[in-house]
């Protein structure tokens, strides 16, 4: 890979893959004391505890360490005329992201939901849907985005060694 930044990004891209794993076992395990303890269609909290969702989230923020190498990226390998615009797309790429997840979560339901009623997987009441898939479905495209940005990587030439 030409940059360092780009072992960065990989380790970003790869720590949301874990994530993704690591709360879909959560929700697997979630759903399963559900059904277990006969909550899935009542409005109570599941015995568990909100520990369980730690790793996870520590994956998250382990990944946010290397993320700032995105903007470091563009600011180094931009044109100097053009350094500002170009830093700016990484807060665009940011933005570009946060809708490109609530399309996929707005989607979801409308393609999971079967006839008779059936809740899909991402139903009001958490108990009777499967999160899980969701989770499952989103490591798989954290996975293809990875393969992807690998891809791409080993083909970028940096603009220091170009």
């Amino acid at each position: 890979m030409a940059s360092r930044h780009c072992s960065g990004w990989g380790s970003v891209l790869f720590l949301s893959m874990l994530s993704m794993v690591s709360a879909a076992l959560v929700e697997s395990n979630r759903l399963q004391i559900a059904h277990a303890e006969g909550l899935v269609h009542g409005e109570v909290a599941v015995p568990m505890s909100i520990l369980w969702q730690g790793p996870q989230y520590f994956l998250i923020g382990a990944g946010e360490v290397f993320s700032i190498g995105l903007q470091e990226f563009f600011y180094e390998e931009s044109p100097d005329a053009m350094r500002s615009i170009c830093l700016a797309f990484s807060f665009a790429n940011d933005s570009a992201g946060y809708y490109l997840s609530s399309f996929i979560v707005s989607l979801v339901p409308v393609f999971t939901a079967r006839g008779g009623g059936s809740p899909g997987w991402i139903p009001d009441n958490l108990n009777e849907g499967h999160l899980d898939r969701f989770y499952w479905m989103m490591a798989g495209l954290s996975f293809l985005n990875l393969l992807a940005f690998i891809f791409c990587a080993m083909r970028y030439k940096s603009k220091k060694f170009s």
